[in-house]
C-alpha cells in the first residue's frame, strides 16, 4: 500500500477515534463545522477525499494539530 491511500485509511480513523473520545456525536460534529451530515459521513467511511482545508478546519474543531489526525505524534 502507498504512502498516500494509508493516510486515506488513517485520518478518517483518526477523526472518528477523537470524535469518539469526546463524546460527540458524528451529525452534530458535521453541522457545527459546516458539513452535510453525508458529506461528512462520506468523508470519514472513504467515499469522498478528505481535503487539505478540511484536515485543517477538522483538526482547529477538535483541538488538535493536522499532525495528530495524520497520527504524527508531537516531538518531545
Amino acid at each position: 500500500m502507498s504512502r498516500a491511500s494509508e493516510y486515506n485509511y488513517i485520518i478518517p480513523a483518526n477523526i472518528s477515534k477523537l470524535i469518539d473520545e469526546r463524546g460527540l456525536k458524528r451529525n452534530a460534529f458535521a453541522s457545527q463545522n459546516g458539513y452535510g451530515v453525508q458529506e461528512f459521513s462520506d468523508m470519514l467511511n472513504g467515499r469522498k477525499i478528505i481535503k487539505a482545508i478540511d484536515i485543517v478546519k477538522i483538526a482547529k474543531a477538535l483541538g488538535v494539530t493536522p499532525n495528530e489526525l495524520f497520527g504524527i505524534e508531537k516531538a518531545n
